[in-house]
């Protein structure tokens, strides 16, 4: 079933990595990596709450409903499914524009600490 939207909507979807970053260091977002574990065994990321995406209906508890919750995978295909899966549920959702790549090459080096960890 697909929920209704607007325009509006969709560009509030794509999440850019600088609107990430600052919604992230507000406390107002999380990142959710949906990605298989062997994937995140080789390359994790911290500051993410890793959920497969196969395992993401059974584990909707885990997930805050006062905070944006913008969906991650390397390229954003899978995070989009689980972006769409997610507002169906009723949850604040978007994607990364750009994925998990785009992401940490805009925090390489000196840019990490862009990123307030807690």
């Amino acid at each position: 079933m697909v929920k209704e939207f607007t325009f509006k909507d969709i560009k509030d979807m794509k999440v850019s990595i600088e609107k990430f970053i600052e919604l992230f260091n507000e406390d107002k977002a999380i990142l959710l990596d949906i990605r298989m574990p062997f994937e995140t065994a080789v390359w994790g990321v911290k500051f993410s709450l890793e959920i497969p995406y196969n395992e993401l209906a059974n584990r909707l508890n885990e997930l805050p409903k006062d905070k944006k919750i913008v969906c991650a995978c390397p390229h954003e295909y899978r995070a989009s499914m689980a972006k769409e899966y997610l507002r169906f549920k009723g949850f604040n959702t978007g994607t990364l524009n750009g994925g998990l790549l785009e992401l940490m090459s805009s925090l390489k080096g000196a840019n990490a600490k862009d990123i307030k960890l807690k």
